[in-house]
């Protein structure tokens, strides 16, 4: 009762710097509780390693306290508890009951309850980096009576907390960072498009980024390079042909455009007669990441698109299967061809001076003349095409326009052609020079065909 301590004395302000105390570490252990547990290990871990400079100390001190979550939450819980338990106990030696009663309320919950919950939920990190040393030495303190009611807690609910975004979650959450948002990120629209491309073309597979058969461009294994062939691929614009063989859904392989420019069209070279590359086979079902791995390697960067008549549910296994052992067999068959013109060596045979040299990979050179032509097994039906500007373009989400692609410009409702301002470029040249000799005079070539490699060039 308040009879038993008279006011201003020794005794009395001792229990009034109690009471204060006590109010003053109830409302920590109540702030750390939210602000501590309220941070989770892999935003610590993040903040730890990329973070400021100051957040860094910060996560590096609090990391080893919350480690162990439970543990701290029961060391935290239990203080806490004391505290308020406590603290009527030593406001009843000073004022009556119902007097102790109002006032411990009214102290735990101001000052022991929200405030310090509020400002640990705005400053956790920096008060928690603060106190880290005597958290730990409370841990310690309340270990034996902590400690057996954390473990049955990881029991009952599991040890380990670190919850992860998930693929969907990752891609809202990289678009709130975004600068178009408006919620203070800065994240460019590119930054985020491409994030979110990367995100997705898990999900994606060949059929969605190729060109279906139908479109793409191909020139006849039994075919000359006249100058009609060679103006028709230098108007294309791309810097791989796929060749095919009888049927245009037969490709069997590729040649590089830069490999024709010392063909002469008069001539008519028979395209067997070029260096061709083999094509991979790819699935229709085979991720975009799987590809992009497979360009990456460096034998080729077009690939044909095929279908499985007898698709399974293990086709994508025995695929990747089918494509390891074609690579592995056409190895070995080109390493044996190597050895045995090796040993001919004293008499090669007559070679063009265009297919003598070439760089890259000597399996992936496709050798008519010692070796059959590639056949599709019966249950593949090639389906399209695909390049490693399709797979850059579903990671990008963009187009990418060359100077030679055609696209619909969708506000004016008309189709504008790259290629436009360098033919008016020609036009122009050809006016300004009209005095000069004819290029045909000069270097015995068709006009036709000088304009083409201006073009290319």
């Amino acid at each position: 009762m308040a009879d038993d301590l008279p006011c201003c004395e020794t005794k009395f302000f001792l229990y009034v710097l109690i009471i204060i105390g006590l109010v003053t570490f109830a409302g920590l252990m109540a702030g750390l509780t939210l602000g501590l547990m309220s941070l989770g290990l892999v935003d610590l871990e993040v903040l730890s390693k990329s973070g400021r400079a100051q957040d860094r100390i910060h996560a590096s001190k609090i990391l080893p306290v919350v480690k162990n979550q439970h543990l701290l939450l029961c060391t935290l819980l239990i203080g806490n508890s004391l505290a308020m338990e406590s603290l009527p106990i030593f406001l009843d030696k000073l004022v009556p009951t119902w007097a102790a009663i109002l006032i411990s309320v009214t102290l735990i919950l101001v000052f022991g309850e929200i405030l310090p919950q509020a400002i640990c939920t705005r400053y956790g990190l920096t008060v928690g980096a603060t106190v880290a040393p005597f958290v730990q030495l409370l841990l310690w303190a309340f270990f034996p009576i902590a400690y057996p009611i954390s473990k049955v807690l990881d029991w009952m609910l599991g040890k380990g907390h670190a919850a992860l975004l998930r693929r969907a979650e990752l891609k809202t959450f990289m678009d709130f960072h975004g600068n178009e948002a408006g919620k203070g990120g800065d994240l460019t629209h590119d930054e985020t498009t491409i994030i979110a491309g990367a995100l997705e073309m898990t999900e994606k597979t060949a059929k969605d980024a190729m060109t279906p058969i139908l479109k793409a461009f191909s020139i006849d294994l039994d075919g000359a390079l006249n100058l009609e062939t060679l103006n028709a691929i230098m108007t294309m614009g791309h810097s791989r042909v796929p060749v095919y063989y009888k049927n245009p859904n037969n490709i069997i392989g590729i040649i590089l455009v830069k490999n024709l420019l010392a063909v002469d069209p008069e001539h008519s070279v028979p395209l067997r007669k070029m260096l061709l590359r083999r094509i991979p086979w790819v699935p229709e079902n085979m991720p975009l990441y799987d590809i992009l791995n497979e360009f990456q390697r460096g034998h080729s960067h077009i690939a044909v698109v095929y279908k499985d008549l007898n698709e399974t549910k293990q086709t994508m296994q025995k695929s990747k299967e089918d494509i390891d052992n074609l690579a592995i067999k056409s190895i070995s068959h080109d390493a044996d061809t190597t050895l045995s013109k090796a040993d001919a060596k004293k008499s090669p045979p007559s070679t063009p001076a265009f297919k003598k040299k070439h760089r890259g990979c000597s399996h992936c050179i496709l050798d008519l003349e010692n070796s059959p032509i590639p056949e599709y097994p019966p249950n593949h039906e090639v389906v399209g095409v695909i390049t490693m500007e399709d797979v850059i373009e579903e990671l990008l989400q963009e187009e990418i326009l060359d100077e030679t692609d055609e696209y619909v410009n969708i506000h004016n409702r008309i189709k504008i052609n790259m290629n436009t301002s360098q033919e008016k470029a020609l036009e122009s040249n050809s006016i300004q020079y009209s005095s000069m000799p004819s290029p045909s005079t000069d270097s015995g070539l068709p006009l036709v065909q000088s304009v083409t490699m201006t073009t290319r060039q």
